[in-house]
């Protein structure tokens, strides 16, 4: 595929980073080896979305700030207009999520939960890099660099569940191991991003699963989330594949965003901030009056979508609130010029 410049000087920034989280992965200084993993890794990532966007001549710069967008609002673009997979988006966002924490405070990262969120990462690297822009990782990185384990992990359930009932033991009183126990709450808190956008690990969730964890709660209350995230692994060694997925029908339960006295991550906090926009700041932002974005929703189906459409009702009052998805698709039907037909067929 022939690529655009600044795509081709993204595209290599991408691999090379690539190559240092390997390299920092198969070394043998234990020192600052996973903070500099997750580093690498997740600039990887990001040089690599923007790139595809590049490529596909989408906009990268903020029109207010002048400054590029951020990672989590290129993955978006991506999952909803230049094929990016959920469990590609997942793993990219784990990172993302570990990378934030190991950077901005400290948190403790396995051995086998950084090989399989390193693997996940590769997997979904190599399959995106290929259909956007032509291109493989092993094309520039021989496979005996890629992370090899001597202590395969087992499946990401078992994992998460064993982490938890090593961080009940560390908060047992006597055992003065509390720092290493939030560090790995920190931990299994990033890895939420799987299945969920705009994770960002507080003190205050920190403190809210340690109380739960004290008092004995299961597992399954305290990270609803982790309950729905599967994996898919095929192969052994250099050759090894990891997919996260997100098991269907998995229970979900969402509770107050300033609740103090539960556990449970998915609060509708985090709803609010993805679903963030109102009918007539939605219209807004794409430049055409709320009538008109109306009618555009209605055409393209927006508010029957639970990507782009989530109505919050606090006692009588009810909120439409818009993700970042509907603008998204709204704005490409716009640059199709579907707008006419929409206003054509809007329900009088």
């Amino acid at each position: 595929m022939r690529l655009l410049r600044d795509a081709r000087t993204l595209r290599d920034k991408s691999i090379t980073s690539l190559k240092a989280g390997m390299a920092a992965f198969n070394s043998y200084n234990d020192e600052g080896r996973v903070t500099t993993v997750l580093l690498h890794l997740q600039h990887a990532c990001e040089m690599l979305i923007k790139a595809v966007l590049v490529q596909n001549k989408h906009k990268v710069f903020d029109n207010k700030t002048n400054i590029t967008i951020g990672l989590d609002k290129s993955i978006r673009i991506c999952q909803s207009n230049h094929g990016l997979s959920d469990d590609e988006a997942g793993a990219m966002r784990t990172i993302d999520a570990l990378r934030d924490s190991a950077q901005h405070w400290f948190v403790f990262v396995s051995e086998d939960i950084l090989y399989l969120n390193t693997r996940a990462l590769i997997t979904a690297y190599d399959s995106y890099i290929k259909r956007t822009l032509g291109d493989d990782i092993h094309s520039h990185i021989p496979p005996r660099v890629l992370p090899v384990s001597t202590k395969p992990p087992g499946d990401f359930e078992f994992l998460v569940d064993r982490e938890y009932s090593l961080v009940m033991d560390l908060l047992n009183p006597g055992r003065r191991k509390r720092d290493e126990a939030r560090a790995r709450i920190r931990s299994m808190l990033a890895m939420e991003a799987v299945v969920a956008e705009g994770v960002h690990v507080t003190e205050r969730d920190v403190d809210r699963v340690e109380k739960a964890i004290k008092a004995g709660k299961p597992f399954s209350e305290v990270f609803p989330r982790l309950t729905t995230v599967g994996t898919y692994t095929d192969g052994e060694g250099v050759s090894l594949t990891v997919r996260f997925s997100k098991k269907e029908g998995a229970p979900i339960r969402h509770i107050g965003g300033d609740d103090p006295t539960e556990a449970a991550a998915i609060r509708d906090v985090d709803l609010r901030k993805k679903y963030y926009l109102r009918p007539k700041g939605l219209a807004d932002k794409l430049g055409i009056n709320p009538m008109k974005s109306k009618a555009l929703r209605d055409y393209l189906g927006i508010d029957a979508d639970a990507t782009c459409y989530q109505l919050f009702q606090f006692e009588k009052t009810k909120l439409h609130s818009y993700s970042d998805n509907a603008v998204n698709k709204m704005q490409k039907a716009l640059e199709d010029g579907k707008l006419d037909e929409a206003w054509a067929n809007r329900k009088r």
